[in-house]
């Protein structure tokens, strides 16, 4: 296989599926993989004309060299509230040192052959349709945690809260009275409620609704994905709670078969995930 580290690291003048293609052309015939030194999932080109957050985008972030990253975890331990600062929650979180610990996430998509002798359509296949499909894949383990149990998800977290809307919220309306109460129980931990991730469907009924405006003017990201059951939203502190961790390279290849048949290409790319404040975080069920 040919294996190389792109000509141009920054990606200024080629894309990670042009990079690919050359790579491809150069092998003539023979396997070939790229080495990137960014997270494929920051690379979708659509992104920057055609908004749309991933989970990803809820967070702050950070490269790191090694698989394990120490971090200072904070825990709840009882705490009610009131308005002096001994009555808060915070006044007991008990601090203690976590690790991190990076897994690899990856997706591998079936193209025919005449797509691999195809420069330019390779190049925008990959762009276009192979990163998009990683984009999912990182928004899936982020929510429900990595096989290895490296990544928690954030959907399970050991001091995760749970909220139920104390009534049915068929309507817009009704769905955001839910919302703005689950956002001040956010932040009765002492964090800010700066994000929300749901399903499309909900989105959409808030948008049609006319809520979309009243959460964008509180400052609150909305991520919408298909990786969170229609009627569960994830409202937390996303700053402060936790911080997404990426390995220094990501990888593109493409492997021919033995005999007739389909190639594949192969996205991956490593992750972590650092959990400072878990009770920052609530999972409202609707």
């Amino acid at each position: 296989m040919l294996d190389y580290l792109i000509d141009d690291p920054g990606l200024r003048e080629r894309g990670p599926g042009e990079e690919l293609a050359v790579a491809v052309a150069r092998a003539a015939g023979g396997d070939a993989a790229v080495r990137l030194r960014a997270p494929l999932t920051t690379l979708f080109p659509l992104a920057s004309t055609r908004p749309r957050p991933t989970v990803r985008e809820q967070t702050k972030g950070g490269t790191v060299a090694d698989r394990t990253l120490r971090y200072v975890r904070e825990h709840r331990a009882g705490g009610g509230g009131g308005t002096r600062y001994a009555a808060t929650p915070e006044a007991v979180f008990r601090p203690a040192v976590a690790k991190a610990e990076l897994t690899e996430i990856s997706v591998a998509v079936p193209v025919p052959a005449d797509l691999c002798s195809d420069p330019a359509l390779l190049a925008r296949f990959v762009d276009h349709r192979v990163i998009v499909r990683l984009c999912t894949v990182e928004n899936e383990v982020l929510l429900h945690g990595s096989d290895d149990g490296a990544i928690p998800g954030l959907l399970r977290l050991d001091g995760l809260r749970r909220l139920s809307a104390p009534r049915a919220s068929a309507e817009a309306g009704a769905a955001m009275d839910a919302l703005m109460n689950a956002c001040a129980e956010v932040e009765e931990m002492g964090g800010s409620c700066d994000g929300l991730v749901m399903h499309p469907a909900l989105y959409w009924r808030l948008v049609g609704g006319g809520a979309l405006a009243a959460l964008d003017a509180a400052g609150l990201r909305v991520t919408r994905t298909r990786m969170i059951e229609r009627d569960r939203v994830l409202l937390g502190d996303f700053r402060a709670g936790i911080t997404l961790l990426d390995g220094e390279e990501s990888t593109l290849a493409l492997r021919r078969p033995a005999g007739d048949g389909d190639a594949v290409i192969t996205a991956a790319m490593r992750l972590g995930l650092a959990v400072h404040l878990p009770q920052h975080f609530v999972l409202l069920a609707l």
